[in-house]
């Protein structure tokens, strides 16, 4: 019996400090680190102007039309505003956010642990990484915080968000890393973190911090239809790091360049090229002149490793390539005709390359409609939109960008965006021009439409059609 107690005690013992081993690493309260780091985070807001023209006539003048001036109204100018996150990562007042958060601001204010407001300008901001460098205009001190090393963060990992959701300013937020390496087809450059630490409108910008209080991400972009349903992405702060070195050091960015244009290695493809399994980059064509036609890679070669570094994914190459310094020669491990082989190639510049500039032409102007029913004119949503709004990925609609003096919904706002209409979800101008033919033709006239307004605040509209 004494030995059964024996058997007995040890295996409780153990099972204390095997649970132990697994909760000891659980923080009772973030109060003491959330109280560390809110000096340094603060809250942005922008302004911008927009200039818009009303036209009193249920029809638009033709392009060049000598009426078009003497009867549409003066132009008209209204102030526009967002909200958005940052923290200072220098005493000076060097403040880091996203680019979406400050892009086309005329002024941008910052305020600091929800107390002093300041005005802010841009030191440099990048597009394709989404992140902005901001200098506070003052000669005052602050709290800075340190950068982490994002490559150490596990899933599973402990984290809090802090950051400015609607405006509220001072929220702190915690959960876990819930993924690593998410692409979610955002920026042109993705090794997004994503956490479940609730991550609304307001928080881009903002950081995303490790236990140690160290910033291991930069809050960025949120899925769901109404706000953040446990899945948030921060930009990696290892990864960011040297954008902000560059914004800071030269005011834009200076990006590695290999001129390739690539495609994911599929199974299919990986038999055929007699490769042990799908890994790589395979090179769909090779610009002209470019640092990979001078080093000797041709269209059908499979990049294996750059730099020392192996790309097991296609979306690994483009983001190692962009960190890789300017002028750097470099080898390059490539699959041909059954073999390895290893080229040597001096990296170039993406900045100054034609095939960057081809990129950055001028898009088109988007097409705008003239809805009959409802006397206004909209155009489609875009991902643009999307972003600088802070909507969730997955919004559709049209934006409203002029409304008659005698519309049926003259109550309505300019950017205003219709997402439904009879309950229907509206992806395309056809679809909304469809639902309002619809109701027309019914006795009652009326539609009911469902709008974002310009605090991105979802309401249900009535409208009664002439």
């Amino acid at each position: 019996m004494k030995y059964i107690n024996r058997i007995f005690f040890v295996v409780i013992f153990s099972f204390g400090v095997f649970s132990y081993g697994f909760s000891k690493d659980i923080p009772g309260s973030f109060a003491d680190l959330a109280e560390k780091l809110m000096p340094s985070v603060v809250n942005i807001s922008t302004t911008t102007t927009i200039t818009t023209k009303s036209n009193p006539f249920p029809f638009q003048f033709p392009p060049g039309s000598p009426f078009k001036d003497m009867f549409e109204g003066a132009p008209q100018e209204r102030q526009t505003s967002a909200l958005g996150s940052g923290f200072i990562i220098d005493e000076s007042g060097i403040v880091i956010t996203n680019n979406h958060v400050i892009k086309g601001a005329d002024d941008i204010y910052i305020k600091v642990n929800g107390d002093k407001d300041y005005k802010a300008s841009i030191i440099g901001a990048d597009p394709l990484s989404d992140i902005a460098v901001l200098k506070i205009d003052t000669e005052d001190k602050f709290i800075p915080v340190n950068f982490g090393d994002s490559d150490k963060a596990r899933i599973g990992d402990w984290v809090i968000a802090i950051g400015n959701p609607f405006g509220l300013g001072g929220t702190v937020t915690a959960g876990i890393v819930s993924a690593r390496n998410r692409s979610i087809g955002l920026s042109r450059y993705e090794d997004y973190i994503q956490t479940d630490a609730s991550i609304n409108q307001g928080n881009s910008g903002g950081p995303l911090f490790n236990l140690d209080g160290d910033v291991i991400g930069i809050n960025t972009a949120i899925l769901g239809q109404s706000g953040s349903i446990g899945i948030g992405f921060a930009i990696p702060s290892n990864s960011a790091q040297k954008v902000i070195d560059q914004l800071i050091e030269f005011g834009e960015t200076k990006r590695g360049w290999l001129g390739v244009r690539i495609q994911i290695v599929t199974e299919e493809i990986s038999k055929s090229l007699k490769l042990n399994k799908p890994r790589g980059a395979l090179v769909a064509s090779v610009a002209k002149g470019s640092p990979s036609d001078k080093g000797g890679i041709k269209d059908g070669d499979v990049i294996l490793e750059f730099d020392g570094k192996m790309i097991n994914e296609m979306k690994e190459l483009p983001l190692i390539v962009a960190e890789t310094p300017v002028g750097k020669k470099v080898k390059v491990k490539i699959w041909r005709n059954n073999k390895e082989l290893t080229k040597e190639i001096i990296l170039g510049r993406l900045e100054t390359s034609d095939d960057f500039r081809a990129q950055e032409t001028k898009p088109k102007p988007p097409r705008i409609s003239y809805i009959e029913g409802l006397k206004l004119k909209v155009r489609l949503l875009t991902k643009e939109d999307i972003e600088q709004r802070n909507l969730s990925l997955n919004t559709t609609g049209v934006v409203i960008v002029e409304i008659d003096q005698d519309s049926p919904a003259d109550y309505l706002e300019i950017n205003n965006i219709i997402v439904e209409a009879q309950k229907k979800k509206i992806k395309t101008i056809g679809d909304l021009e469809n639902q309002v033919k619809i109701a027309q033709r019914k006795t009652e006239k009326n539609i009911l439409i469902a709008i974002i307004n310009n605090n991105n605040q979802k309401r249900y509209i009535g409208v009664q059609l002439d």
